[in-house]
């Protein structure tokens, strides 16, 4: 059989040829590669997915500008592709966006809704393959090697099938990148937004990176980016010439590591198991707060929505963070390791709140925020002599999720958080 070299994302007609439309359904959306039948890695991303699913539910939002997020000195959690056309991205002040966009409508987001979309499009994904590591609730990374006998195609094919199906039965649309590997999957699935399908292969990685800004490889945050430039190295492909021994002792292991990602080359396998990093809540102020009894009453309902979502997945996280952003943008964390890891409200508000007490008194801020990490089973969170306050908490906590769970979000609710909303 000749190898696969072009695949129609509207009819699945696969040839070895690489006709510009395709011979037989007259489609433009032809995928056209010399690599396209052995590739196996991918990415899927979500496009625009919280604004998306805000259309998809409300039809007479579609032609118009969304944005998704909080309130005049909140941020921009995501926008539509209409609202982006105007200069508004993700994490961007609301005020700034407003100011892009002033004709947007503006929603809060609905973050259970997502997560119920993201468990249908990833139940779909998870019965293409078990090697599925998400790393958001709007995209994730997949490996098909080996499916070829199972689904009865390349799985080039498998995803613009899945893609297919994700559009037409959830009516959302995704985008997917196809290359030999994790990072380069993760770059080709951004290149041709929304519905994209974009390809990246091996023999033509280092070329098609070298002219991209440094920005765009992981770990590659202001600060780094400032690094690398300040040493000679704004694109890929500088670090991919660029002399070793200088790269290590300017940058250490992470330099190395970024001359492989400069060639095109990443180990990195994909793995189910990984757990999230850190599960956090923030908010942002619509007037700096100083005052610790307003600062701590903000805090308590961003540790309930933290317990709330581990003791959903089943775990506990024994590191503490607390975050804060001044009025001048600086951000300001904290963490603590505690005794046994915990799943409940009262005992990560008891360090935060610790953590708060001993930031300067009377500063001024915009944003605070709670989370934990290093997570662990929860069945082996109360197995410690230290765990008797977090067992009395769990259960505590345990029984007001079962009356919300039965009589509403708003059957049971604590003199803390009352003194939060009436502050909103």
């Amino acid at each position: 059989m000749l190898p696969m070299k072009s695949l129609c994302r509207d009819c699945f007609r696969t040839g070895d040829d690489q006709p510009r439309r395709c011979p037989a359904c007259g489609s433009m959306r032809v995928i056209r590669h010399e690599e396209l039948s052995t590739l196996g890695m991918a990415h899927l991303d979500c496009d625009a997915f919280y604004a998306s699913v805000e259309k998809r539910d409300r039809p007479e939002l579609r032609d118009v500008p969304l944005i998704v997020g909080g309130g005049v000195r909140g941020v921009v959690t995501t926008c539509c592709y209409i609202a982006r056309m105007s200069g508004v991205r993700s994490a961007m002040p609301m005020f700034k966006a407003t100011r892009l966009c002033p004709q947007a409508v503006i929603l809060k987001p609905d973050f259970q809704k997502y997560r119920t979309e993201s468990k249908r499009i990833f139940s779909k994904v998870r019965d293409l393959t078990p090697l599925v590591q998400g790393l958001s609730l709007d995209e994730a990374w997949m490996d098909l090697s080996g499916t070829e006998r199972l689904h009865g195609a390349p799985p080039a094919v498998t995803l613009a099938r899945l893609q297919a199906e994700i559009e037409a039965e959830i009516g959302l649309t995704v985008s997917i990148g196809l290359a030999p590997n994790k990072f380069l999957a993760k770059i080709a699935s951004d290149l041709d937004k929304p519905r994209g399908f974009s390809v990246i292969g091996a023999a033509e990685a280092v070329s098609f990176l070298a002219g991209k800004p440094v920005g765009i490889m992981p770990g590659v945050g202001p600060v780094m980016v400032a690094s690398l430039e300040k040493a000679g190295y704004r694109t890929v492909g500088d670090i991919a010439v660029a002399d070793l021994r200088d790269l290590a002792d300017r940058f250490g292991q992470h330099g190395l590591h970024l001359h492989r990602l400069a060639l095109g080359q990443d180990s990195r396998s994909v793995n189910p198991n990984e757990a999230r990093k850190t599960i956090s809540a923030e908010t942002t102020f619509n007037e700096d707060l100083s005052a610790t009894e307003a600062l701590e009453d903000r805090l308590w309902p961003l540790c309930e929505k933290v317990a709330r979502q581990l003791r959903a997945e089943g775990i506990a996280g024994r590191v503490a963070h607390l975050k804060l952003r001044r009025p001048d943008f600086q951000i300001v964390t904290r963490r603590r390791t505690l005794p046994v890891p915990t799943q409940t409200a009262k005992i990560l508000f008891q360090v935060a709140r610790e953590l708060l007490a001993a930031e300067p008194r009377g500063t001024s801020y915009r944003l605070i925020g709670a989370g934990l990490s290093d997570f662990a089973p929860a069945e082996g969170a109360g197995a410690d002599l230290f765990a008797d306050d977090e067992r009395r908490a769990l259960r505590g906590e345990t029984a007001v999720d079962a009356l919300r769970a039965r009589f509403g979000k708003g059957a049971v609710v604590t003199g803390r958080a009352l003194r939060s909303e009436d502050r909103e």
